[in-house]
């Protein structure tokens, strides 16, 4: 049985059968020892994205340490509100630390991202929407459709599923969406910070008309 393991866009925490590209954690322990969650989704700020393999170091899945949460890809992870490790991920996070440093002026420390981020990504306990246009958007946001999340990739918006991405709906540059990446991780991406990718994005899908 999957554990309530992979996060969605949403930021939600689901069970799934299928694998993600990405791991990462939310600041600590949230599970019990029956490997279960409570009301609680997060231990702190620090929402991280990791690497699934760091120096052959191998872990027990929901065992006596944080609780280990899986995304189908970085694009993913962004939108829920989490960024790049400074540990097993160095080099991306210091490429995203300069990305934000290109509109804040300065290069943030990691806690001053989190606390940002934290208020950008949270409405009390639930998934913070931000109204944006959608020409303004690069690629590498996420919007809601009807209900569903979509990935802004150049004219196009790419459903996203847990196992990948599905077809796509073109991008009308004037549509105010909601949007669910943070702005400053809006301003990241817009800023030249390039997101891994899960595998499926390079599959030709036919454009559909909206």
């Amino acid at each position: 049985m999957p554990l309530q393991n992979r996060v969605s866009p949403f930021g939600e925490l689901f069970a799934a059968p299928v694998r993600g590209t990405f791991m990462g954690n939310r600041g600590g322990r949230i599970h019990d020892a029956a490997q279960k969650l409570g009301a609680r989704r997060w231990a702190s700020k620090q929402w991280i994205c990791c690497v699934l393999d760091f120096k052959n170091r191998h872990r027990r899945v929901w065992g006596d340490s944080y609780t280990e949460l899986f995304f189908l890809d970085e694009v993913t992870a962004l939108a829920a509100g989490h960024r790049p490790c400074f540990e097993c991920r160095r080099a991306d996070a210091n490429a995203f630390a300069q990305a934000w440093a290109s509109a804040a002026g300065q290069k943030p420390s990691a806690p001053q991202m989190d606390d940002v981020l934290h208020a950008q990504r949270l409405g009390g306990r639930n998934k913070r929407m931000h109204r944006m246009r959608l020409g303004d958007l690069p690629d590498g946001a996420m919007i809601v459709r009807d209900g569903d999340a979509y990935a802004v990739k150049g004219d196009a918006l790419l459903r996203w599923s847990p196992s990948g991405y599905g077809s796509n709906i073109p991008r009308e540059p004037d549509e105010t969406v909601d949007v669910l990446t943070p702005p400053a991780i809006v301003t990241v991406l817009s800023a030249g910070y390039q997101p891994r990718w899960h595998p499926s994005v390079n599959v030709r899908h036919i454009v559909k008309e909206s």
